[in-house]
C-alpha cells in the first residue's frame, strides 16, 4: 500500500502538506506516521501524556503510559519526523477520569474512550494541530472517512474485527472534515506487515486491552482511588424484594453480570420441581445502594432514551420516525430499530427485538439502514424500558446501568 492524496482527501502536492499524527506508541499510530512520511507529507508526531507515568510504567496492555511515550519517540526518530509530548494530565483527569468515577457512583456504565475522543483528542489535540498549521489530524483508528455527495461520512473499518467507529460516533461534522484515518481500509495483519517492512520496533507490540488508566480492568479500584471514602456497602436484592446478601459497593457490579455475585442461584418453583435459576444483575440503585438481581428475562429492554445526541448523517427523527441500525456495545451486531423524538426533544430508540444488558451510561450508535457501514451518529443512554410495560413516558420501567460483563 502507498498512501495517496486521493484516498486521504488531501492536497495532491504532499511535500507542502503538513499533517499531525496522534502517536500513542502502538503499532497502529506508528505505522500511520510512517506511511504518511513515506508518501512525502510533512509529518509531525504528537503524543499526549494523559496520566502519571509511574502508575503504569511497567504495565502492558495500556496506551499513553510511560513506555508508550518512549516507543512513540523512538518511532519518530526512526522515520525522521519531529515529535512532541504534550502534558494533558489535568484536562484528562477532569474530562475523562472524574467523569468515569462519577458515572460509576451513579450506577451507570461509562465509556471513557468515547469521552476521551470527544474532548481531549478531537477537541484539544485537534485545536493544537490547527495551531501548528496542519491540513489534517491523522490517527491510527480503524475507521473509514469517505467523501460523499454532502461531504465527509464516517464508515466502519474494512476489517470488522478491528472496527473502532463505535468510539468515534461523537465526532462532529466539522471535526470529521479535519480528521483522516489512513488505516481504515487495512487489516491488522496488513498494518503489522507495514511495520516490519518499515523496520519499526513496535511491529509485534501487543494491542492495548485495558482502558488506559484502569489496571487489569479493575474499575472499582480506580473509582475508590479517585473518590476515597464515598463508596458505601448495601444490599443485594431480588426483583421480588427479597434481600439475598450484601455488597461492598455498587461500583463492583455491572448490568448483565452473572458471575461473582456471591449469592448463587435462587430456588424457585413452589409448586412442582424446585430448581436453581441463574441470577443476573438487572439494575443498580445508587440512592438506595442496592444491587438488583433477577432472572435473565428481567434484562429485556426494547426502548432507550438518549441525551447529547450527535448527528453525522442527513436527516433526523425530529421530522418523523426514522429507521436505523443500532448497537450499544462496540462488539455488538447491528440491530434494527426506529428513532423518534420524545419528550423534551430527547431521542428515543425503539428496538424491533428485545435486547439484553443495555444500560444507562452506554452509548447507542446509529447506522444507516440502507448502508450499514455508515455511522449516522449516536447519543448517551439516560433511561431504558419496555414497551410492554410502559407506553408513553420517557422514564424507564427499571432504570438500570452498566453493560454485561459476565
Amino acid at each position: 500500500m502507498t498512501i495517496c492524496s486521493d484516498s486521504l482527501d488531501l492536497p495532491a502536492t504532499s511535500a507542502t502538506t503538513r499533517v499531525v499524527v496522534a502517536m500513542s506508541g502502538g503499532v497502529d499510530s506508528s505505522v500511520t506516521a510512517a506511511l504518511l512520511t513515506e508518501a512525502g507529507y510533512e509529518t509531525i508526531g504528537i503524543t499526549l501524556q494523559l496520566y502519571d507515568h509511574g502508575e503504569a510504567l511497567h504495565r502492558k496492555g495500556a496506551c499513553c503510559a510511560g513506555v508508550d511515550i518512549h516507543d512513540a519517540r523512538d518511532v519518530a526518530a526512526k522515520i525522521g519526523i519531529p515529535h512532541y509530548v504534550l502534558n494533558y494530565e489535568s484536562r484528562f483527569r477532569e474530562s475523562v477520569m472524574n467523569d468515569f468515577a462519577d458515572s460509576y457512583l451513579r450506577g451507570e456504565t461509562p465509556v471513557p474512550c468515547i469521552r476521551c475522543n470527544q474532548t481531549v483528542k478531537f477537541e484539544d489535540l485537534l485545536t493544537t494541530a490547527r495551531d501548528l498549521g496542519a491540513t489534517a489530524l491523522c490517527t491510527g483508528h480503524y475507521v473509514r472517512r469517505i467523501v460523499g455527495p454532502d461531504g465527509p461520512e464516517l464508515h466502519r473499518a474494512a476489517d470488522p474485527d478491528k472496527d473502532q467507529s463505535y468510539f468515534l460516533y461523537a465526532t462532529t461534522p466539522e471535526q470529521l472534515g479535519f480528521l483522516r484515518f489512513p488505516l481504515g481500509s487495512l487489516s491488522k495483519e496488513d498494518t503489522r506487515a507495514h511495520a516490519r517492512r518499515l523496520g519499526l520496533d513496535v511491529s509485534d507490540k501487543p494491542d492495548s486491552q485495558d482502558i488506559c488508566f484502569v489496571p487489569q480492568g479493575r474499575y472499582g479500584d480506580v473509582v475508590r482511588r479517585l473518590r476515597p471514602g464515598v463508596i458505601e456497602s448495601g444490599d443485594i436484592v431480588h426483583i421480588d424484594g427479597t434481600v439475598l446478601g450484601r455488597h461492598a459497593g455498587i461500583i463492583d457490579y455491572t448490568v448483565g453480570q452473572r458471575r461473582g455475585l456471591g449469592i448463587g442461584g435462587r430456588r424457585s418453583g413452589r409448586a412442582g420441581p424446585v430448581e436453581n435459576a441463574p441470577l443476573y444483575v438487572v439494575g443498580l440503585d445508587a440512592d438506595k445502594r442496592q444491587v438488583i438481581v433477577g432472572p435473565h428475562r428481567a434484562l429485556a429492554r426494547d426502548l432507550v432514551d438518549l441525551d447529547q445526541v450527535n448527528w453525522l448523517g442527513c436527516g433526523n427523527p425530529s421530522t418523523g420516525p426514522m429507521r436505523v441500525l443500532v448497537r450499544f456495545r462496540s462488539t455488538q451486531r447491528l440491530v434494527a430499530a426506529t428513532l423518534q423524538t420524545g419528550m423534551d426533544h430527547a431521542v428515543r430508540v425503539m428496538f424491533d427485538e428485545l435486547q439484553y444488558g443495555v444500560a444507562v451510561g452506554q452509548a447507542a450508535v446509529f447506522h444507516d439502514f440502507g448502508t450499514p457501514s455508515r455511522v449516522l451518529g449516536g447519543g448517551w443512554i439516560v433511561a431504558t424500558g419496555s414497551r410492554s410495560a410502559s407506553t408513553g413516558p420517557t422514564r424507564p420501567v427499571l432504570e438500570d446501568s452498566r453493560q454485561a460483563s459476565g
